[in-house]
């Protein structure tokens, strides 16, 4: 039995969460901190903060990484396998704990797009060798604490992984080499997640299992996920909903929000362990998803438990 983890992230349930990615610009970082000033006064459980395909724009992760552990956020950046030696992943790490982070999540990644690339030179070829060289570092540097580890989970399948079965069996050597919780990539189908959670707990997996959501915007936007999530199920009703808008943009993005919402309606009645939202930088769509489920200024968390003993009862 893989054992639940007792991170800090997850002092209470369910979790909330936000995903950012390094801007790249001053008008990018301007606008990136808006984003978190609006997203703050909601108390998030932590937030991550992505790493460019090869690790690079592992300086600028870094950059963010101080930036919002000054602001007293817990922050989780990435670190991924592609294009890096034990010495690299090493040399980033040094400078996550040192930027105050006290969490890590641990992927495979995608390989660099501008330059060329050697897979056979990484150090690293799936996630559950990372996720174990970060324990054993953490051994040898004798830290005081343990650092929270998460991993990448795919409600719907790996776009690399056709037999599910063998799929749900690297997630599970991901968890035996020290792996803390599961943050799902995105989906649009809940009983797809509701389905995952039950054969991750058939097979022992007993830890965090959190829920990956990014509303739809807008056309472009859609076109996007489907490149970036490949193998995600986008639900005909969803694209029905588009369709009847006519490509009117602010009755797609009221349709992305609505639909939304209601997957995290339903999430939070079954009780999920976390919500995580993939925000792309703008704090819009989230806002409005808050809203919608009748959140204020915090994450009220003994009234959700509350309703949902009523609810189930």
């Amino acid at each position: 039995m893989v054992k639940k983890s007792q991170s800090v992230l997850f002092d209470r349930t369910p979790s909330f969460s936000f995903e950012f990615f390094p801007p790249k610009t001053t008008e990018g970082a301007r606008s990136l901190l808006s984003t978190i000033l609006d997203l703050q006064k909601f108390r998030p459980s932590f937030v991550s903060v992505t790493y460019g395909a090869g690790g690079g724009s592992r300086e600028l992760t870094r950059s963010v990484v101080h930036d919002l552990q000054d602001r007293g956020i817990p922050t989780v950046p990435h670190l991924t396998c592609v294009a890096h030696t034990e010495e690299e992943v090493e040399k980033v790490l040094e400078g996550y704990i040192s930027a105050g982070a006290r969490a890590i999540m641990a992927l495979r990644g995608d390989p660099p797009r501008n330059r060329p690339y050697d897979p056979d030179k990484d150090a690293f070829k799936h996630a559950a060798d990372l996720v174990r060289f970060i324990r054993q570092w953490e051994e040898r540097q004798r830290l005081p604490y343990r650092l929270s580890i998460g991993v990448a989970g795919f409600c719907e399948g790996h776009p690399d992984t056709r037999n599910r079965i063998r799929e749900m069996d690297h997630l599970k050597a991901k968890l035996d080499e020290g792996a803390d919780y599961i943050c799902t990539q995105l989906f649009f189908d809940n009983h797809a997640f509701f389905d995952y959670r039950d054969r991750c707990r058939l097979l022992g997996i007993d830890v965090p299992i959190i829920a990956g959501i990014m509303p739809v915007t807008s056309i472009s936007s859609m076109n996007r996920m489907a490149e970036l999530s490949a193998g995600t199920n986008f639900p005909a009703r969803l694209l029905k909903a588009m369709l009847r808008a006519g490509g009117d943009k602010q009755s797609i993005e009221r349709i992305g929000i609505n639909y939304a919402s209601n997957q995290c309606s339903e999430l939070l009645d079954a009780d999920v362990d976390g919500i995580h939202f993939y925000t792309l930088n703008r704090s819009k769509a989230t806002l409005e998803i808050y809203r919608n489920l009748g959140i204020n200024n915090y994450f009220d968390v003994d009234r959700i438990h509350m309703l949902n003993d009523i609810y189930n009862s």
